[in-house]
């Protein structure tokens, strides 16, 4: 029996302490939250009896689980994973690590030094769909990788909310967007070609969610604004017609605690999801491309955009034997010897492709669970040094967007990898 310790109760700690909860092989055993209504439902919905009111509390605390999930938001991660590393606890740590270079490299250290087992939530590695990329890669089917093309369709409403409207929204308060949302991404491409990222550049900016291209008319407010019919990102249209079809999990459960109509409205009414996109307080790219060249010499690029449908990933993979053209359910793969393209669906694993990150979530749990229960770290996909690396990438990009410059990724001493 593998026991876990809850550390952040939102929306990523409270999905994966369900994913514990309906395993025989593990259970929550104590929970660590700020906010009494998270803190308590999620002790009520586990039987949990151990409650904190702050990863503190915890670590001062006997040791109570054999294993930590860290969900705390994106700066608040350093301080629990140090503390609960020193303690023995295994870590399963929410991505990105950390809002700098220096914090992610310290963080990574502590738990090196600790020798405790540690994977980052690079969820995206653990997707039935990337197992079968990976195959078709490792096998030789596409030959050697000389490049790949890889967009990211946030959608635009999830980016209204998310990272317009939400915690999301500004670098000085969670992180710039590369880090937050597509270094998911920049560590797919890593796993994908299986070499380090050397170089970047990159391009981006905010494009469209600023004060200058609010429709004549807007108000502060959709509920107040006489052009929000017609507005492509109306939160009423968005969150009420969600729920009147009957949701009350994510996204509009992030509005309030007790999901109903009434409460939606208010939460509209009053909160920061019932904001105009053109009058909000967010300074996060809405669109950015990535270029960036391999140990080796293979190059990829990558389109981070808010303006699609709510839709997968696409991906096209160049090699020197063959073509893959994939979009998360369907894996199209052309022959170059044959000229014939074999089509391949990606097997479910029992997961709903719409729920997890396509099987990602619960991939991940069941693999860090594994290597916890047998003490085999070959089950973890995303351990400490090869998720420094990624996020090192991801740094090495967000400089390149705003210099203007190609950068060479920057590695601390003692790390193997590319050296500047």
């Amino acid at each position: 029996m593998v026991r876990y310790a809850i550390v952040g109760a939102g929306q990523r700690g409270a999905g994966y302490a369900e994913w514990i909860g309906a395993q025989p092989g593990a259970e929550v055993v104590a929970v660590a939250e700020p906010r009494a209504h998270q803190r308590e439902r999620l002790a009520r919905e586990h039987g949990v009896t151990r409650v904190f009111s702050s990863w503190e509390e915890l670590a001062a605390a006997p040791k109570l689980a054999d294993a930590a999930v860290v969900a705390t938001q994106d700066s608040e991660h350093v301080g629990p994973v140090v503390a609960l590393a020193r303690k023995g606890y295994h870590l399963l740590v929410e991505k990105p690590l950390a809002p700098t270079p220096e914090e992610c490299t310290a963080l990574v250290d502590a738990v090196t030094e600790a020798g405790v087992l540690f994977a980052v939530c690079h969820v995206l590695r653990y997707r039935p769909y990337t197992r079968l990329v990976k195959r078709l890669v490792d096998e030789g089917r596409l030959g050697e990788i000389v490049s790949v093309q890889h967009l990211e369709p946030v959608g635009h409403w999830h980016y209204a909310h998310s990272y317009v409207r939400g915690n999301w929204r500004r670098t000085d308060q969670a992180s710039f967007m590369l880090l937050a949302k597509s270094g998911h991404d920049i560590d797919w491409l890593r796993h994908i070609v299986g070499r380090p990222v050397e170089r970047v550049s990159s391009f981006g900016s905010l494009r469209h969610f600023t004060a200058e291209h609010a429709p004549p008319g807007a108000a502060d407010r959709c509920l107040d604004c006489a052009v929000e019919q017609t507005c492509p990102y109306s939160a009423r249209r968005l969150y009420l017609g969600m729920v009147r079809e009957g949701a009350t999990g994510w996204p509009v459960s992030v509005l309030t605690d007790e999901v109903s109509e009434a409460s939606v409205t208010a939460a509209l009414r009053e909160g920061p999801y019932g904001r105009c996109v053109y009058r909000c307080d967010n300074d996060v790219v809405d669109h950015q491309v990535v270029a960036m060249e391999f140990a080796g010499g293979a190059t990829a690029t990558f389109t981070m955009t808010a303006f699609t449908p709510h839709v997968d990933r696409r991906t096209q993979i160049f090699g020197t034997r063959g073509f893959l053209d994939g979009d998360g359910g369907q894996v199209r793969l052309h022959d170059f010897v044959t000229e014939r393209t074999e089509v391949l669906t990606v097997p479910s694993d029992g997961q709903d492709a719409e729920a997890g990150h396509g099987g990602g979530d619960a991939g991940l749990m069941a693999a860090f669970t594994t290597a916890v229960e047998t003490g085999d770290a070959s089950h973890i996909l995303s351990g400490p040094a090869e998720s420094l690396e990624s996020h090192l990438a991801v740094f090495a990009a967000e400089r390149a967007r705003l210099s203007g410059t190609v950068e060479r990724v920057h590695w601390p001493r003692g790390q193997n990898g590319p050296v500047t």
